[in-house]
């Protein structure tokens, strides 16, 4: 078994670099689309709502599609499940580049975007195993996640600044070309189809295995419904245009960094536990850590200081990331191959309906109270979730690695 000091033991896999940069020029390019529609919507519509709704069109197409895409992980090459939905990002990415960006097209832009990543999440994530070297799962999970924060980084800081000098369309066509870049990465992947494991044809009980591990599983069920419900109260990403311009008085530079500053605190976070000691008592871990998100995030709703409000941004970030390496390391050591890619398709239905969903919530009850009061009560509201999942899941709460 690989030493569980090596902070670097996937790098010993050819693959595992490919796999990273492909994730990494996926997430670059759509976290710098993110800012650029956010900040096209609201210069378009002055609407809460339009941006709240933008976390609905993206989630529709995870409800939709979960299940079938988590069958399609298990039954066919996932590599190929991969270059397939590659291609359909980057379609998607054309369209955003070179059409008039109206709100209907972004819409329909974000969708194939959002459906396309809603087949290729657990193709990509069930193939992990069968790259990095035995015992270096945690370690490969603590390094995406620090790679898919340097992309959250980098993605609203740069397409910050882009909007400041050029405009949003250079921020769509620096997307295209991250998205071509990913393609190039999947196509030169060496990956065994021999170890995926085979499902049987679809049908009703082929695509619910999934969901019916999970339930069955009641750890696995605890940790990630306690993340749905903590992060779809607790989010204030789909607000920061509102923050940025109305309440903190920044331009779209002081947007792109509030954007990125939670993806600092969660890089830095990523990178001692890559070089730390795996966290013994987990669930203890796991509860502290959402507890503190939900803190940050009324402090941030409260602050009127810009320093402040990065600050508590970047505290989330890494208190969300400490969430984020238990949980996937957890469903990835708990799952068999052969359901694998099903019960990471059930995870991702949870994911995305935290986050996207969580953004249209966010976006209706500022609509209805004002950004600042849906902030603040949704960090309170997260910290009270936390309390009853202590007091209701004894499996959590004696969780140990």
């Amino acid at each position: 078994m690989t030493d569980r000091h090596d902070a670097y033991a996937a790098f010993r896999s050819r693959d595992f670099p490919l796999l990273l940069s492909a994730n990494f020029l996926a997430n670059v390019g759509m976290q710098m689309v993110s800012v650029a529609v956010s900040w096209d919507l609201w210069l378009q519509t002055r609407s809460a709502i339009v941006l709240g709704n933008v976390g609905f069109v993206q989630v529709t197409p995870f409800i939709l599609f979960a299940l079938f895409a988590g069958h399609f992980a298990d039954r066919y090459d996932r590599r190929r499940v991969m270059l397939v939905t590659q291609t359909l990002l980057l379609a998607a990415s054309v369209l955003l580049a070179l059409g008039t960006r109206s709100v209907a097209l972004i819409y329909s832009s974000l969708f194939l975007l959002q459906m396309a990543r809603a087949f290729q999440g657990p193709a990509r994530q069930a193939m992990l195993p069968g790259i990095v070297p035995p015992g270096a799962l945690s370690n490969a999970i603590a390094w995406q996640s620090s790679a898919h924060e340097i992309s959250s980084i980098s993605g609203p800081a740069v397409a910050g600044i882009l909007i400041a000098a050029v405009g949003s369309g250079t921020v769509y066509a620096v997307q295209l070309v991250c998205a071509v870049l990913s393609l190039g990465c999947v196509w030169f992947l060496r990956y065994r189809a021999a170890e995926v494991g085979r499902a049987a044809p679809t049908d009703r009980r082929s695509l619910l295995e999934g969901i019916r591990y999970v339930w069955r599983n009641r750890l696995v069920l605890a940790a990630i419904s306690l993340d749905l419900f903590a992060v779809l109260f607790g989010g204030a990403t789909a607000l920061l245009p509102i923050f940025a311009v109305d309440i903190l008085h920044t331009g779209p530079r002081g947007l792109g960094w509030l954007r990125a500053a939670s993806s600092v605190g969660a890089i830095l976070m990523a990178f001692l536990q890559a070089h730390s000691r795996p966290i013994h008592k987990a669930g203890r871990a796991l509860l502290w850590a959402v507890v503190g998100f939900g803190a940050a995030t009324v402090a941030f709703g409260l602050s009127r200081s810009f320093w402040l409000s990065l600050a508590m941004m970047m505290v989330v970030g890494g208190l969300d990331n400490i969430s984020v390496v238990l949980r996937q390391t957890l469903v990835q050591k708990k799952t068999p191959d052969a359901v694998r890619g099903r019960v990471l398709a059930v995870n991702n239905i949870f994911i995305s309906c935290s986050n996207q969903v969580g953004a249209a919530e966010s976006g209706w009850t500022a609509a209805w109270f004002g950004a600042v009061p849906s902030v603040v009560g949704g960090g309170i509201a997260t910290i009270l979730i936390v309390a009853g999942f202590a007091l209701g899941s004894r499996q959590l709460r004696q969780w140990e690695e």
